[in-house]
């Protein structure tokens, strides 16, 4: 019968797959995703017998390795882990990595690789994953001596979780994992020539205080990087104190609760109206901890092109890459945003903060009533999310894939906490709810998940079942089901006079299928039945997936289309 082995010190030599382990432990890393193969397996035997220390999540395919860990990071704040063997396991983690890249996510994957003598060979199940990796990673390297693994593991945490957090691969040759060395582990804090934190500039922080207290019309624009800065509170202070708007883009949602009497709605492609019309009309927009992508700008020739522009960010890379500002603060925005607050005067604007009501309620009227009440007899997806919101009180993480759903959701859900809403925002990546949720859950077990997925995407990794199946992870899965594509559909309505080409969906039995991983499921055609079902799910302290049929050609307003200006925003 073998002992298993115990997290104190080791005395003499032991495997780089035992070191690996140790490493990972070290790290505070236990709980990770993974699938089993030729090249990592000495990990696996590891693994195996420190399993008392690591609990490892059998994923059903890789992809869903790295969006677990993805899910499992932005709920939890801590770095997420994933693993997989050489050649296609390497592969399929790609697109999470990438998606985690272009998110700002820390993730640490591992991969195994052939044994180094046969680097370059072709080998059976090689895959030069460092040349593949390097684009969309903050760091990759490929540890070939048994000596590396403590350092470069130490390394691997220290560049995903600091500055401008992103995920970090790390490629194991098979032999390195055999060969035994001594085990030294110290964790890294620096790294010569890697400043993850840019310096504050003292005259920054004034002259961008100066705007803010001249301005007469300010917009806040905020992201995601409150709260990958655990800087919730600070920008609480700033936002009430400097009586500025604030809106969110959908990375950034839930840093302060969507009731906040300031919080004035969602800017970009299908955001709020007035936010997104009122951007060219302040006079200072404040970017915090935003990047300004595409979808946020639209046609950047005319966007703000009337405003003095502050930003505050964190990666230098991200300053005047697409829009042109007047004052950059660089630095972490916890610090920043602490930092300039002695500067900033307290005012309120209710003549401007009017304006935003007045388009609000435009809105309401052309767009929101009908969504979350409609008079209709099919029901919208805007229905169920209000019904979600009455069971969560707003208290639940909502996880979401890509397209319509996604934008519904992002719209209607309702917060009172931070890290409550996680999804693929810059990649777009359909596939990633289902096994983002499961490391969401796992991630804040005492919080409630819902994972809300349109019919396209759920299919996408629909093997993850399995793995909610197997660990009992008390996801709910929501699938909002139109029997399309719904976002292309809705694109080749408005712009190829609909020809919807390989749009539509034959689907199959959403319900049987869950059955048959026994879970608990429900459909509901009917909104005499939503209430009910609803309710029954959010009551479950088991996974329960529930199917809402709902209308096949509703389409999502406000749009601004794809290269046209913020101010061209469509509402039908």
């Amino acid at each position: 019968m073998s002992i298993k082995p115990t997290l104190s010190y080791p005395k003499g030599p032991i495997t780089g797959a035992e070191a690996i382990v140790r490493s990972l432990a070290a790290e505070g890393a236990d709980l990770i995703y993974g699938y089993p193969g030729g090249a990592i397996m000495p990990v696996y035997d590891e693994l195996y017998k420190f399993q008392d220390h690591i609990n490892h999540i059998l994923v059903r395919h890789e992809q869903g390795a790295a969006h677990a860990a993805q899910g499992f990071a932005r709920v939890s704040g801590k770095v997420g882990v994933c693993i997989a063997t050489s050649g296609p396991g390497a592969t399929n983690l790609v697109t999470g990595i990438a998606d985690a890249m272009i998110d700002s996510t820390p993730i640490v994957c591992i991969t195994g690789q052939v044994p180094s003598h046969l680097l370059g060979s072709d080998a059976f199940q090689e895959t030069d994953i460092i040349g593949i990796s390097t684009p969309v990673t903050k760091w990759s390297y490929q540890i070939t001596r048994v000596e590396e693994i403590p350092e470069i593991i130490a390394k691997a945490f220290y560049i995903a979780r600091s500055g401008r957090p992103g995920p970090v691969l790390i490629d194991i040759t098979k032999d390195a994992q055999f060969a035994s060395a001594g085990f030294y582990y110290q964790p890294c804090t620096r790294i010569r020539s890697y400043k993850p934190v840019p310096q504050t500039a003292e005259t920054d922080l004034v002259q961008a205080a100066e705007l803010i207290n001249q301005a007469k019309n300010p917009l806040i624009v905020w992201g995601q990087g409150v709260i990958l800065g655990e800087a919730e509170e600070e920008f609480r202070k700033f936002v009430e104190k400097s009586g500025v708007p604030a809106a969110w883009t959908i990375l950034g949602v839930s840093a302060i609760e969507t009731a906040h009497p300031l919080n004035v709605g969602m800017v970009g492609m299908h955001g709020n109206y007035g936010p997104n019309l009122l951007t060219n009309e302040c006079d200072v927009l404040i970017a915090i901890g935003m990047r300004f992508d595409d979808r946020v700008t639209g046609d950047l020739s005319t966007y703000a092109k009337q405003a003095k522009i502050i930003h505050f960010e964190i990666d230098p890379a991200e300053v005047n890459k697409n829009v042109e500002v007047d004052i950059a603060v660089m630095g972490d925005v916890k610090h920043t945003l602490a930092a300039i607050m002695p500067h900033i005067e307290t005012k309120t604007y209710p003549e401007w903060l009017g304006r935003f009501k007045e388009l609000d309620a435009i809105e309401f009227d052309k767009v929101i009533d009908g969504e979350i009440n409609p008079t209709k007899s099919g029901l919208t997806m805007g229905e169920v999310i209000k019904t979600i919101n009455a069971n969560s009180k707003g208290d639940a993480v909502i996880v979401t894939d890509v397209g319509q759903h996604q934008m519904i959701a992002c719209r209607y859900a309702e917060f009172v906490q931070s890290k409550s809403n996680i999804t693929s925002g810059g990649l777009g990546t359909m596939g990633f709810a289902l096994p983002a949720a499961l490391g969401a859950k796992m991630g804040a077990p005492e919080r409630e998940v819902v994972a809300v997925i349109g019919d396209g995407g759920f299919q996408m990794n629909i093997q993850e079942l399995g793995t909610i199946f197997q660990t009992q992870a008390a996801v709910k899965i929501v699938i909002l089901n139109n029997d399309f594509l719904g976002m292309v559909r809705q694109w080749q309505q408005l712009f190829f006079d609909k020809r919807y080409a390989s749009t539509e969906m034959l689907n199959p039995d959403f319900v049987r299928i869950a059955e048959g991983y026994f879970i608990d499921a429900k459909r509901v055609t009917e909104r005499k039945e939503m209430t009910v079902a609803v309710a029954e799910m959010m009551k479950s302290d088991k996974p329960y997936l529930l199917e809402v049929c709902v209308e096949k050609e509703n389409n999502v307003f406000p749009m601004i289309p794809s290269g046209a200006s913020v101010s061209d925003i469509r509402l039908e």
